[in-house]
């Protein structure tokens, strides 16, 4: 008989192996001797201990599956618990044992894990939808668009969650996302229209402004040219295939007839140029009559100058002003000489002047007594009221003596 610490083999050639429940019979040896029995049934214990090793490493180290590990271990305890092997089964039981222990915490774990999982999943595609409902209403069209194609791509990279909760969540997002394609198919759809109509309504515009480009009512033909322009611009734009030709036609009529009021109006200024240097000549000529010592002399020449004058044409707007304004203060002079000759000469106004200058020194003389009488009563308040109404009748006093002046009296 033949033994080790695990196992013997007695000399049937049964083979024992050692347990906390007493000993088990491994198998029958007839092959060879004890000692080859015994090195054989352990080399089969030395292979579960490996087999067990390989599972607990694919454990700790790999994503193996709770239910994969189970099988597995389940598998090993067969073949522990079948005693076909010389060695300590006992610990192998016990490695097992903590091996389950090890595989349902680590189911825990994933369980756990996956809920975190589900639950950040969760808001994240609730956030994506609030955010897909608020992209629905905007009006920015493209960036919207590009936004809600973002989030999409975000979605299908998130964790699927229970098929209700998941449904309802991409319903309501896939939702958000057809009420934008809708509201942006008819935003588009009435821009074709608005821009249809503009076409419309321009080609209006440049059929007119072509026929008015040959035009020489200069005035009238330029107002309207401004108002085709704010029609224009009232228009709103056209599709783009249409605007950039439609507005070369619009701005080509335009500028022809621009360009032919330009050079007419060049000549028109020339000419108008010429006409001030004359006029500027003639308003010198008029200002050597000034000062006015033969009235009927002056009056002859300003006549023959301003025939002169009236001969010719427009003067530029912006310097008419000022060499009319020339013309007019020698035409006021020699008015102004023919008044004063006329009141020199005129009996009735030297008599009307004369009174009056009487009436005015006699108030003249009475406020001069009041005050001096005031004054030496001691009533300083009415002699100075009394010398403020001096002043004023002082002063048509010196007026009314320039007048009679000017009757040589």
């Amino acid at each position: 008989m033949s033994s080790d610490p695990w196992g013997r083999v007695d000399e049937t050639g049964t083979v024992y192996v050692r347990t906390a429940d007493g000993e088990k019979v491994v198998g029958s040896w007839q092959a060879g001797s004890p000692d080859e029995a015994l090195a054989y049934f352990e080399r089969k214990y030395e292979g579960l201990v490996v087999e067990i090793g390989l599972l607990e490493k694919r454990v700790r180290t790999t994503d193996l599956s709770a239910k994969d590990a189970q099988a597995a271990i389940d598998h090993l305890r067969e073949q522990v618990d079948a005693h076909h092997a010389v060695g300590d089964l006992d610990a192998l039981r016990t490695r097992l044992d903590k091996l389950v222990e090890t595989v349902e915490k680590r189911r825990e774990e994933r369980k756990a894990q996956r809920a975190k999982q589900s639950d950040e999943a969760r808001h994240a595609k609730e956030a994506l939808v609030a955010e897909a409902e608020q992209l629905a209403q905007s009006d920015q069209w493209r960036a919207a668009g590009e936004r809600l194609r973002a989030l999409v791509d975000t979605w299908k990279g998130l964790p699927r969650l229970d098929r209700k909760s998941d449904d309802e969540l991409w319903h309501r997002f896939s939702h958000a996302r057809s009420a934008f394609s809708k509201r942006r198919k008819a935003h588009f759809a009435q821009l074709d229209a608005q821009r249809e109509e503009a076409r419309r309504i321009k080609e209006r515009l440049v059929a007119e402004a072509e026929s008015l480009s040959d035009s020489t009512d200069w005035g009238p033909t330029a107002a309207r040219y401004r108002e085709l322009m704010a029609e224009w611009k009232a228009a709103g734009r056209a599709q783009r295939e249409h605007e950039d030709d439609l507005w070369n036609r619009f701005r080509g009529a335009q500028d022809v007839f621009f360009a032919a009021r330009s050079s007419v109006f060049a000549e028109r200024d020339a000419e108008q140029a010429e006409n001030l240097k004359l006029k500027e000549e003639l308003a010198e000529e008029a200002e050597k009559i000034l000062p006015v010592t033969d009235l009927k002399a002056a009056r002859a020449a300003f006549r023959s100058i301003n025939e002169r004058w009236e001969a010719i044409g427009h003067v530029p707007r912006d310097a008419r002003p000022k060499v009319e304004g020339r013309m007019h203060a020698v035409e006021r002079a020699i008015q102004e000489a023919e008044e004063a000759e006329w009141r020199r000469t005129n009996p009735e106004a030297r008599a009307r002047a004369e009174g009056l200058t009487g009436q005015l020194q006699a108030a003249v003389d009475k406020l001069k007594g009041q005050i001096e009488q005031a004054r030496a009563q001691g009533n300083n308040a009415k002699a100075d009221k009394l010398e403020r109404e001096l002043e004023g009748r002082q002063a048509l006093l010196d007026q009314a003596l320039k007048g009679l002046q000017e009757f040589g009296g």
